[in-house]
């Protein structure tokens, strides 16, 4: 089996082109793919705990942290008590935090309908069931857990 035929190579270079797509339309905004999604994953009306971003998000803590400072410092986000939890923080969109918000949104939506108008509808389906698949597997730890019991055997 070539490395073009395993679903890791495909995940990982279509990620990668996806990524880099994204990277270069978002520079025409000032901005990168990653401050993109961060405002992508605030609540524009309500805040959302700094604390929740990180799962939501997929990443480390230490990751975030230089995410939010970054968007702090370009006006994007300000950091305000939850009410609901004295020792929690809300990330709350400014104004322009909304405007780059609508703008990535706007992005992710023109590739989603122009995948959308290329595939049919079965096509994407299927896409989302075999993603979510490996999702499954790997959240539950189905991967290698066969292939760790036949090592210790």
């Amino acid at each position: 089996m070539s490395k073009e035929q395993t679903i890791d190579y495909t995940l990982r270079t279509t990620w990668q082109a996806v990524s880099k797509m994204y990277n270069e339309e978002a520079k025409n905004f000032g901005t990168t793919m990653t401050l993109g999604f961060t405002l992508l994953s605030i609540d524009p009306k309500t805040g959302t705990p700094s604390t929740a971003l990180g799962p939501m998000m997929g990443i480390e803590a230490t990751s975030l942290s230089r995410i939010l400072k970054t968007l702090e410092d370009r006006d994007f986000i300000v950091r305000k008590p939850n009410p609901l939890d004295g020792r929690g923080v809300l990330i709350h969109l400014t104004p322009s935090g909304l405007e780059k918000r609508n703008i990535s949104k706007k992005v992710v939506l023109q590739f989603n309908k122009v995948v959308e108008n290329a595939v049919s509808k079965s096509q994407l389906k299927a896409f989302f069931e075999v993603a979510d698949r490996i999702n499954s597997l790997i959240a539950n730890k189905e991967v290698f857990q066969e292939e760790e019991n036949s090592i210790k055997a």
